[in-house]
Formats: structure tokens, sequence, C-alpha cells
């Protein structure tokens, strides 16, 4: 969930991955296109907005912490400091779109069952083994995870 979006819930998914390589999103990049890591679907509402979670001891300008060592950006400028590191995609999450909720419609669909609510953490977010960071067997009953 990340609050600062707009005025209303908003937040990303954060285990979407697309078939999208993050070097389509930066050409100009060209050490990336040797990685393989996608761009992850964050949700439907402006496809066109770059977000990202990425992990750092120092909280930087223009990013909000979200967990523990992890802050969450729309700022390009930051992101690109971040890719032009050794190891670009290491704790760091790059998504298209994001998920939004008019007034009260989070908390209708939260009092209704459709989200378990659940305790993030910074290590399973960044699990670079799935593309799928809270796997269904959490929440066998749940249509939506949180």
């Amino acid at each position: 969930m990340m609050n600062n979006i707009g005025p209303a819930p908003a937040g990303v998914i954060i285990n979407r991955p697309t078939r999208i390589a993050v070097s389509r999103l930066f050409p100009d990049l060209e050490r990336l296109a040797q990685l393989d890591d996608k761009l992850y679907f964050g949700g439907p509402v402006e496809t066109a907005l770059v977000s990202f979670l990425f992990r750092t001891d120092t909280p930087p300008e223009h990013a909000t912490q979200v967990l523990d060592g992890v802050h969450f950006s729309t700022n390009g400028e930051l992101l690109r400091k971040l890719l032009g590191r050794d190891k670009p995609m290491d704790g760091l999450r790059i998504f298209i779109g994001h998920s939004g909720w008019a007034p009260g419609q989070l908390e209708a669909e939260i009092a209704r069952g459709d989200w378990a609510l659940a305790p993030a953490e910074a290590d399973t977010l960044f699990d670079r083994k799935s593309g799928h960071p809270w796997p269904e067997q959490q929440a066998p009953d749940s249509a939506h995870r949180t």
C-alpha cells in the first residue's frame, strides 16, 4: 500500500511479473540488455506511470519509506541512479501502473473478506527465486492478497 500516489488508497501488485524486460523501458542503458529481469504489473491505473520499490539503509530524497529499509518512488532520476549500480536489480522491483480504490472502497472489500491482510517482509518482497513473493498456499481461501 503506497498512500502517497493520490488522495485515496493506492498501491502496487507485487507478484505480477510481465513479459516485458526492464531493458525495454531503458533502451539507452545498454548494460541492462544482458539482464533477464522483468517489469511488474503494478495495477490497471495509470499504466504509463513507472514506480519502484527498492532497498536502502539511507533514505534518499524523492522516496517514501514503506517498510524498514524499503522505499517507494516514482522519481525517474533516482531510478536511473539505482540502475547504475554494479548489480542494478538487487533489491529493486520496477512497476508499470498501480492499483487504486475510491474512498471507502478498500475498507469495504476488507470487511467483506476480499483481502487477507498479512505483514509484509522485505526479504520476501525481493526474493528473486520467484515472481510470486506471497504464494497462494498462504491464503487458500482468499481471492486476493495484500
